[in-house]
């Protein structure tokens, strides 16, 4: 069929190697047009919470916590004193140090809420605040918006196999030069690797000696692969006052329509946090917070057979995206997130990536949106349907050899 696509393609193989192929706005339009494969749409910009449902009990807890009318409604605006305290101790039994319920712990409207909350009492403008690359998309967005200066530190995920590949040198440069804070994700998203015992004793060590606050997201550390031990960076030789930690069930839970997260930790951050949270959302949602007695209380065997069916899911996908030639991934070890770098191809990657969701229905985040050292990859949540999911990764890489150089 000689249509542009067809003869765009042409083009992407016809092509000496580094020439590069241009693509007119027009041309784009058309050959976004062009053939397109069947299948069922899947989109991994998120996770599927119909089909991983959320955990049993929480929309009869949800129903239950509105029964007390203004009571639940309108609680302090740190959250709930009594499900502050039942969640003080399910978390400082997780992460191995002790977590006062008063003055340590909030509720926040969802782990971006905490996220935000976190950022703005820390950073200011022309402060320095180091951050991954690549890492959480809303970390570099939030820096920024309040004016502070992003220090990177390179993740050299694919050059690591037992860690994380976090550039500790580029972190002390960083806080040499001045950055007190470090915001960083483990797991990491959208990677997916976990920070080696060693490489937290060394974050936990060189805050220490910098005097440094460090926010750590932990949205992803109950979901953990094949057997994988994690170190809780408040359970190492750190200040506690220096370290804040951010958690909610909107993921591996499947709870995100609740918007529940929490952060616990540093007194004067928490602190500093509740102040701003009574100005921007006043508390968490007064009936979801109900909810959050669900958490860390799931029935036996709930949590093994969710990782269970989530590690098939990814093993499939790496078992798909593995014989794509010159395509580099790394096995995540948590999480529902694969972070695949692709081949060169004949078209940007921000054109391939609205080509896969209008010809093949899959629907990815680019990576760029992590960093600008990711320019070439796509984030995909494999938290869906496994037949779907498995099926649109296989049109993705048919897609992916199409337009490869």
């Amino acid at each position: 069929m000689d249509t542009l696509e067809a003869k765009y393609a042409k083009l992407a193989t016809d092509n000496a190697p580094g020439q590069e192929v241009r693509q007119s706005a027009s041309g784009l339009s058309d050959l976004l047009r062009g053939e397109t494969l069947l299948g069922t749409p899947v989109d991994f910009s998120h996770g599927d919470v119909d089909a991983f449902l959320p955990t049993p009990g929480a929309f009869e807890a949800f129903s239950a916590g509105v029964a007390p009318g203004s009571g639940q409604a309108y609680t302090e605006y740190r959250g709930s004193g009594a499900i502050r305290e039942m969640l003080a101790e399910r978390l400082a039994a997780f992460t191995g140090a002790p977590i006062s319920a008063d003055q340590g712990l909030i509720i926040t409207p969802g782990t971006q809420g905490a996220l935000f909350l976190a950022v703005a009492a820390t950073a200011g403008a022309g402060d320095k605040v180091a951050i991954v690359q690549p890492d959480y998309f809303a970390n570099r967005k939030l820096v920024e918006f309040f004016g502070a200066i992003l220090v990177p530190v390179t993740l050299n995920y694919h050059q690591t196999s037992d860690q994380a590949g976090l550039d500790l040198s580029q972190l002390e440069d960083a806080f040499r030069s001045g950055a007190k804070v470090f915001l960083f994700s483990n797991p990491n998203n959208p990677v997916g690797v976990i920070y080696s015992e060693a490489e937290i004793a060394e974050i936990a060590g060189l805050a220490g000696r910098y005097g440094a606050t460090v926010i750590v997201d932990q949205l992803y550390s109950r979901l953990l692969y094949e057997g994988r031990s994690y170190a809780h960076l408040r359970a190492g030789r750190v200040d506690p006052e220096n370290v804040l930690t951010i958690m909610g069930p909107s993921k591996t839970e499947s709870l995100s329509g609740y918007r529940l997260g929490v952060a616990f930790g540093s007194t004067r951050l928490i602190d500093r946090m509740e102040k701003l949270q009574a100005i921007v959302s006043l508390r968490a949602p007064g009936y979801s917070q109900a909810v959050l007695k669900t958490w860390f209380a799931e029935p036996e065997g709930w949590l093994a057979e969710r990782i269970r069916l989530h590690q098939a899911i990814r093993d499939d996908l790496l078992a798909v995206l593995g014989p794509v030639p010159r395509l580099e991934v790394r096995s995540p070890e948590a999480g529902s997130y694969i972070f695949p770098k692709l081949p060169e191809l004949a078209v940007p990657t921000q054109d391939f990536v609205r080509i896969l969701r209008r010809q093949a229905g899959v629907t990815v985040t680019p990576g760029a949106e992590f960093g600008p050292h990711s320019l070439g990859s796509i984030r995909l949540n494999f938290s869906q349907d496994h037949r779907a999911a498995v099926a649109a990764i296989g049109r993705a890489a048919d897609l992916i050899e199409r337009y490869r150089r």
